[in-house]
């Protein structure tokens, strides 16, 4: 299974992006799927997961202005980010989560990480 995530740009504070992490090689199936985004300087942080179930969850720092969604059927996750801020600005992953307990916070629980696509939030 690989993950292509695309979608990024850049985009002025209050805009909104949609990113898309699209699988090949395997379909996601039964695959929960997270988001991750790496701003400079800093570790690369979990802000949103989605299951097969549709159950969702979200970090603090996005609650309320990203939502992740799925469609199976075009084997693809994405991300609705809205309002966004300076501080959104990064490069996002998505990656497999290998045992589906949804925690953001153990990079090492998740897999098959793609290569990242650039947000920058800036006027």
């Amino acid at each position: 299974l690989q993950l292509v995530e695309s979608g990024g740009a850049l985009v002025q504070p209050g805009g909104s992006l949609r990113l898309t992490c699209a699988a090949s090689g395997a379909t996601l199936g039964d695959n929960a799927v997270g988001w991750f985004r790496q701003a400079p300087g800093k570790e690369r942080e979990g802000i949103a997961w989605i299951n097969s179930g549709l159950t969702t969850m979200y970090g603090d720092s996005v609650k309320g202005r990203f939502t992740a969604s799925r469609d199976n059927a075009k084997n693809a996750i994405y991300l609705q980010m809205t309002n966004l801020k300076p501080d959104d600005t990064g490069v996002y992953y998505c990656a497999v989560d290998r045992y589906g307990l949804a925690r953001l916070y153990d990079l090492s629980d998740f897999g098959s990480w793609g290569q990242g696509t650039q947000v920058t939030v800036s006027s």
